[in-house]
């Protein structure tokens, strides 16, 4: 069988491990494909080799292509996000000298108490933070501003700097940054290095945050549905096997590899396992589902949580906020993800919206076999948000 070859782009990142499982395990090749699979320095490249047809698919922050739908970033290309590659994922850090200050002041690094990690901090800080993220338009971005706006820290003032992923242990080392919000294994990373410690999983903000999508151009997806159903169900299968038990200490060796991520591989077990090494003290914190690419319908894209992001960045930078969130909804493909996704078995759910924030335990809902369980998603302070009720 004659493959098909696929140019696909990454950030070398544990949360990439869909693509890279697809294609080192065999899922790709079942679907008569090869992922062609390029590793970039940064999510602007990224965005750019995706824009401007480098590359067919990319892994992509959630909120790039909404983003690009509302005119924000310099390039507009129509970019639809076809399914959830993984969600949760993301570790805020501070710096070694946030560290003292946070240990001398008797704070013990919960590691799971959003609100009680702000009131340390708030407590400590001295003038304005600065924060690093990856990039200007991403999830590490809209946790913090929701934590840090929802919390008081805020009052204070902040600063929200970009920085590649693969530079943020420097910038912490030297002082350029205070604190972060990046994805594994750049945190522990900065532990290893000795640059900082962790102060919490992302999840511990929104307990079930959509991180990274498989995004296409839009024109891509309309003239080639053939190829891009056998890519999203090689990805699919990979998510699917990445979170079988039993799978973890193998694909963490692959994602190790020179051409990925280039680390030892209990580095990357640390993401996948969740029991994160968070300071140079070698304390340890588990955060059960740190990481998640299949369980609880992650890879369905909820236009509930497009219509989110685009709600954040409609306030934040002067929007129209209902223009946005229509836009949005158009970007988070749920009709592509039904029509390729219904050979695969999986139980799709009833509807494309939910309450975000709303499930505080797991909850059946209606869904295509009747037995699909979605796990919380609750928003660290109880807010709900209804995508048709600002």
């Amino acid at each position: 069988m004659k493959m098909v070859r696929l140019p696909t782009a990454f950030v070398p990142l544990v949360d990439a491990a869909p693509l890279i499982v697809a294609e080192e395990m065999g899922f790709a090749r079942e679907e008569g494909i090869a992922l062609d699979l390029i590793a970039a320095p940064s999510w602007s490249s990224v965005r750019d080799m995706l824009a401007f047809g480098r590359v067919d698919a990319a892994q992509l922050l959630s909120p790039v292509p909404v983003a690009m739908a509302l005119g924000l970033g310099g390039v507009t290309q129509p970019v639809s996000a076809v399914s959830v590659l993984s969600v949760n994922g993301n570790v805020i850090g501070v710096s070694r000298a946030l560290e003292d200050r946070l240990r001398a002041s008797g704070y013990g690094f919960d590691f799971h108490d959003a609100a009680g990690a702000a009131r340390a901090l708030v407590a400590v800080a001295d003038r304005p933070l600065v924060f690093g993220v990856p990039f200007p338009f991403s999830m590490h971005v809209e946790l913090l501003h929701y934590w840090l706006e929802s919390s008081g820290l805020a009052e204070k003032g902040f600063e929200v700097r970009t920085v590649p992923p693969p530079l943020m242990v420097r910038a912490l080392a030297e002082g350029d940054v205070d604190a972060f919000c990046v994805g594994e294994p750049w945190g522990s990373a900065a532990v290893e290095a000795g640059a900082g410690a962790l102060l919490l999983p992302g999840k511990a903000v929104w307990s079930f945050a959509p991180e990274k999508v498989l995004a296409v151009r839009t024109d891509w997806a309309e003239t080639e549905p053939h190829l891009l159903g056998k890519l999203m169900r090689a990805v699919w299968r990979a998510g699917r096997w990445l979170d079988a038990p039993g799978h973890r200490t193998s694909a963490a060796e692959i994602l190790a590899q020179k051409p990925y991520l280039d680390l030892p591989s209990e580095v990357v077990d640390r993401a996948l396992s969740g029991r994160l090494t968070i300071s140079s003290h070698a304390e340890q914190r588990l955060v059960d589902g740190f990481v998640a690419f299949h369980e609880g319908a992650a890879n369905f894209p909820w236009r509930s949580q497009a219509k989110w992001i685009a709600h954040r960045l409609a306030g934040r930078l002067g929007l129209n906020e209902a223009q946005a969130r229509a836009r949005a909804a158009e970007v988070f493909r749920s009709d592509i993800y039904r029509a390729q996704m219904a050979s695969t078995g999986a139980d799709l759910p009833g509807a494309s919206e939910k309450l975000e924030g709303a499930i505080r335990e797991e909850t059946a809902v209606a869904s295509r076999k009747g037995g699909l369980l979605l796990p919380p998603d609750a928003f660290f302070d109880g807010r709900v948000f209804d995508p048709d009720r600002i």
